[in-house]
């Protein structure tokens, strides 16, 4: 059976909410003035507008997708010729009352419409919303989680519970607009394949909520993330160099005696990441967590010395428990696993890489019995000294498997990766104030962008798999997930192809990215190349950490906008459509145009977006926008640019973050332009006031200041002073 829903009656209005019945039917349209710049959207049956009282288990899930439930606008509804007129600011939304219809405007500039039938309910043999918009000619489309082609998703098909799709609830336009759906149940997109004229939603719930925001990209994603949550930030620390571990089962001794290979090779590490499988597990007979004894027989002398080496470490583990154990049987009986339906055993997983092979059980995290008892046991290992964890946790759970909260199928997949990592930062971050630390994950589902620590795709070990990890950096931004931490290659793929140009390119891109790992295998360290290529890379590494106080401070941003570290054109500059097709080129942070190297070879275009000159790091020139450079490019450059108005603060030449000096963050601080900007820096103190022609700075004592041409530097007291040259 299908609901059609075609005209609208008014029922009643409040200054952040209107309600409306859709005449001859038992459903209701909610619309809500949820913040500035955001509509929020609710098809549902008319009964419940009058009790909207979430059970425990309904408001724990609308948690977990929501920070901020409450409406914090209002709008202003009047009547109109053929519906209703409802003005938030300078937008409008207009609806149409029969047939019905709606579109949004600022001024005159038509931002997003309905398309001719908005909203269908097919009920059989279970309820499916289809929301269906018109897509101008204009539309291109980004967002909606990994990608490791095109950007721009116009054309494709996603579906939520298809783990191959990577995806995530965010859309948006570069025409202004923006989609998240407020579900954790399947939603499928069609992003014009069918009718590249409609975008399609099938949401498969028991209703329909979905948010707009209208705006351009930094604001939707700014919106997004205040709505959905947004992530803690690492200590300095994880800043620096990682290493991933060089072979499976490799013990404690054998990854410190590697990190002090490369400290001896000048490459100070500061996380180095035991490789799988999960180097702890439940114990056999009891619900505790202890250390492989043939991989860390004396955790507490091992810690110990990691912490003499100013080495922290990093592990994987998941909520799992060995089947055919003891402590397996007995939670099976208390009902702390997911159960089979059929016959109330506990299913059993088959095992994997990280199980070592054996097969296991999962923690039902849906009881809160069990997930306090899964974080209060990780906070033990954290408090044993582990810095930093890895959890990959979207299984694939049966659709015969329902969890003590109820859930199953689509929505229980989606929700168990999230309990999962919501659980392990409770452990590392949540008794910390201001809560500080890092869950890694490969997985991708809704509320990520919570976590913020993404790790990058296992890609091949050539230009195509350094242009994928690239991508798939830039497609997690534009999803609203804040940092993509990249290998340095991939230990897991043939390293046949990977030559010293492609090395010290991978490595030139990773430093200019959120943070990297270097690969433990010897055939992707720094000592399988030739010395001049070490050399080259010492250089690289030097930069990564002159750039670590820029880069923590635009994550310390993220905090605070959602913003990710990695900006793609199109979020930046999407009036632009020129910048668009420059795919691989990015901002990193707000002040700094990265152009990587992704081919063989030392020539490169660059394209410099238009409406901003921009400062080339390398030669100090000047270049006014809309314009594409034809440059040759040796491997001891990459192509960037400052952003004129904007500063960048560098820190000192340091090889391990533990010499980064707490009263001294800073060495230089180079100009590009009359700055106009406060700059991005961590634990930012730096203010920027205009006046008269000149800026006046404070917070730059000490500092060596590199003006830009033209502009001279003086020094009063704590204020700085630039003007033009005269």
């Amino acid at each position: 059976m299908t609901q059609l829903f075609n005209h609208l009656s008014l029922l009643t209005t409040k200054p952040a909410l209107a309600d409306f019945a859709f005449v001859e039917t038992d459903f209701a349209l909610r619309i809500e003035a949820h913040a500035p710049g955001v509509f929020r959207f609710r098809c549902l049956p008319a009964a419940r507008l009058d009790n909207e009282k979430l059970s425990t288990r309904a408001k724990a899930l609308s948690d977990m997708l929501l920070a901020r439930h409450e409406a914090v606008s209002e709008f202003q509804l009047e009547a109109a010729d053929s519906g209703w007129r409802i003005e938030q600011g300078e937008l409008v939304l207009l609806i149409q009352a029969n047939p019905w219809r709606f579109e949004i405007r600022r001024g005159e500039q038509l931002l997003l419409s309905s398309a001719e039938q908005p909203v269908t309910l097919v009920q059989e043999p279970n309820a499916c919303w289809q929301l269906d918009l018109a897509l101008a000619e204009e539309d291109a489309l980004y967002g909606l989680g990994e990608t490791l082609g095109e950007l721009d998703r116009r054309e494709e098909t996603l579906d939520s519970d298809r783990p191959n799709d990577r995806s995530l609830p965010l859309l948006w336009s570069t025409q202004g607009w923006g989609l998240y759906i407020n579900t954790f149940e399947r939603v499928e997109h069609d992003l014009g394949q069918q009718d590249l004229d409609r975008y399609r939603a099938c949401v498969h719930a028991a209703e329909l909520d979905f948010f707009l925001f209208l705006g351009d990209p930094s604001e939707i994603i700014n919106q997004y993330s205040a709505l959905t949550g947004r992530a803690g930030q690492p200590g300095v620390s994880p800043m620096g160099l990682w290493l991933d571990g060089a072979q499976a089962q490799q013990d404690i001794q054998s990854l410190r005696d590697l990190a002090n290979q490369c400290r001896e090779q000048g490459i100070a590490l500061d996380v180095a990441v035991l490789p799988p499988p999960e180097p702890y597990d439940f114990q056999q007979d009891k619900p505790a967590l202890e250390w492989n004894a043939a991989r860390m027989a004396e955790p507490r002398e091992a810690f110990s010395a990691l912490q003499n080496d100013q080495v922290q470490l990093a592990a994987w583990t998941r909520p799992c428990v060995q089947a055919g154990t003891s402590l397996f049987e007995e939670w099976e009986d208390r009902g702390w696993l997911l159960i089979n339906d059929d016959d109330g055993c506990a299913h059993v997983f088959p095992g994997d890489e990280l199980s070592g092979g054996r097969d296991y059980g999962l923690l039902d995290l849906t009881h809160k019995d069990v997930f306090r008892m899964w974080t209060e046991r990780q906070r033990q290992m954290v408090d044993d000294g582990l810095g930093a964890v890895l959890c990959n946790a979207r299984f694939d759970i049966p659709d015969t498997i329902t969890s003590r909260g109820g859930e199953s199928g689509a929505l229980l997949r989606a929700i168990y990766p999230v309990l999962a990592r919501q659980a392990l930062f409770d452990a590392v971050a949540g008794h910390k104030t201001p809560q500080e630390g890092v869950v890694a994950s490969r997985d991708l589902s809704p509320s990520s962008q919570r976590f913020a620590w993404q790790l990058g795709p296992q890609v091949e070990n050539t230009w195509a798999g350094l242009t994928e990890s690239l991508k798939s950096a830039l497609a997690s931004g534009n999803s609203g997930v804040p940092i993509q931490i990249h290998g340095w290659g991939n230990a897991a793929a043939s390293t046949s192809e990977m030559t010293p140009e492609l090395y010290l390119r991978w490595l030139a891109m990773a430093v200019f990215s959120a943070n990297f790992s270097l690969q433990g295998i010897p055939a992707l360290r720094p000592d399988a190349f030739d010395e001049e290529t070490q050399a080259q890379v010492n250089h690289w590494l030097e930069w990564r950490f002159r750039l670590v106080p820029y880069v923590l401070g635009i994550i310390e941003d993220a905090v605070r906008t959602g913003l990710p570290v990695q900006r793609s054109m199109a979020q930046s500059f999407p009036a632009d459509s020129q910048a668009r097709l420059w795919d691989t080129q990015y901002l990193l942070g707000p002040a700094l145009l990265v152009a990587p190297i992704l081919q063989p070879g030392q020539e490169i275009e660059v394209y410099l977006p238009e409406g901003e000159a921009w400062w080339d790091l390398s030669t100090g020139w000047r270049y006014e926008g809309g314009t594409t450079l034809k440059m040759s490019v040796g491997l001891d450059r990459l192509p960037v640019f400052g952003r004129e108005g904007h500063m960048l603060c560098l820190g000192p030449v340091v090889k391990h973050t533990s010499e980064f000096n707490s009263a001294r963050l800073l060495d230089e601080v180079w100009m590009f332009g009359m700055p106009e900007h406060s700059p991005v820096v961590m634990r930012n103190k730096i203010r920027v006031m205009q006046m008269q022609g000149s800026s006046y700075i404070k917070g730059l004592e000490g500092l060596k200041i590199l003006p830009s041409e033209g502009l001279e530097v003086k020094r009063r007291g704590a204020e700085v002073r630039i003007s033009r040259a005269r």
